[in-house]
């Protein structure tokens, strides 16, 4: 299935029903009293967060969403049935937005979490609501009022604990299949992944979920590449960790690798540019044994990083325990910092 992580549909709420205007009419009593009903309520559209669905690409195909308008009343004081509310499903992790005005509306995280985003129209109330002492016999009703009409945006953010970062053939997907089950593609030249992959991370009965996203290249700022459309998976993790080839076959310089993808982190969003992020410097297998430590620090030394790296190997496996492991422990102390639910 093609994965669609943006899209934009309409929702029109159902009117409301029309009062009625009657009288009774009986035998022996020519001339009742009004007993026009009310109308009914206008069904509402709401989102449903489905934990079975996985993208938006449903949305590509109906752009459309009408709930059901509300019947109109009758005589004998019947009062005409609501319109149903429209449920819509949508992934867990869709932001959702007006499209006109750029309002947050929700940000359905959590599982069956239900967030209304177009209330049906009033009922009108028939002519019984009219009578008075002076007026016996009102032949006034009012009508149903418009459901609500709005465009909206959805956007799907994965929710993961830790994402990777790099540029293209950095090696997050072989590192992403080498920490956990996830069987990303992986292929020998740019972009190979095309949309986010997930995995998730297990030592003995403690887990995380990692993201992969497409690679980042320079100017994904102004929408060079495919990485900048997808950043806004990584900004509900909660550790970064930055990819970078060790041992680049073109003969390009690592340093500059790990000062793109900041920079271009910054662009994008400087709060996400100031998430915690750790430094794992890949393919160190491709490096001479004699000379791979002192290689590693010398990256590290000249960035000026300060922060935790790893040299590790995903093709072989060398130093991933030691990164899932620290991974681990930091999570646990950030567990007081998890993610704000509910909405924006």
């Amino acid at each position: 299935m093609k994965f669609v992580d943006e899209a934009i549909i309409r929702v029109e709420a159902g009117r409301g029903g029309h009062g009625c205007v009657s009288f009774r009419r009986e035998k022996f009593i020519p001339f009742g009293g009004p007993d026009g009903g009310d109308g009914g309520d206008g069904g509402s559209v709401v989102l449903v967060a489905d934990p079975a669905l996985t993208t938006l690409v449903d949305f590509r195909y109906r752009r459309l969403f009408r709930a059901e308008r509300g019947r109109d009343g009758m005589g004998a004081n019947c009062t005409g049935r609501s319109g149903v509310d429209l449920e819509i499903r949508v992934p867990v992790g869709t932001l959702v937005s007006d499209a006109a005005t750029g309002e947050v509306l929700g940000d359905l995280v959590e599982p069956g979490r239900r967030l209304p985003v177009a209330r049906g129209g009033r009922h009108g109330l028939g002519n019984t609501h009219f009578k008075s002492s002076t007026n016996r016999a009102p032949r006034r009703a009012t009508q149903g009022t418009e459901g609500e009409v709005r465009e909206l945006r959805l956007e799907l953010r994965v929710l993961a604990d830790v994402g990777l970062l790099g540029l293209p053939n950095a090696g997050k997907s072989t590192l992403l299949a080498a920490l956990s089950a996830a069987r990303p593609k992986i292929a020998d030249y740019p972009f190979t992944t095309l949309h986010p992959n997930l995995g998730v991370v297990r030592r003995g009965e403690r887990e995380f979920v990692l993201a992969d996203i497409p690679g980042v290249i320079a100017g994904a700022a102004e929408g060079a590449g495919l990485g900048l459309r997808f950043l806004r998976h990584v900004a509900r993790t909660r550790l970064l960790l930055q990819v970078v080839d060790a041992a680049p076959a073109d003969g390009s310089d690592p340093v500059a690798a790990v000062r793109t993808i900041a920079g271009e982190l910054e662009r994008f969003d400087p709060e996400l540019a100031r998430r915690e992020r750790w430094l794992v410097l890949n393919k160190t297998d491709l490096l001479a044994p004699e000379a791979r430590d002192g290689h590693c620090r010398a990256i590290c030394e000249r960035l000026g990083w300060s922060g935790p790296w790893f040299a590790v190997s995903a093709a072989t496996g060398a130093g991933t325990r030691e990164l899932v492991g620290a991974v681990l422990g930091r999570l646990e102390e950030m567990r007081p910092l998890a993610r704000p639910q509910g909405d924006v």
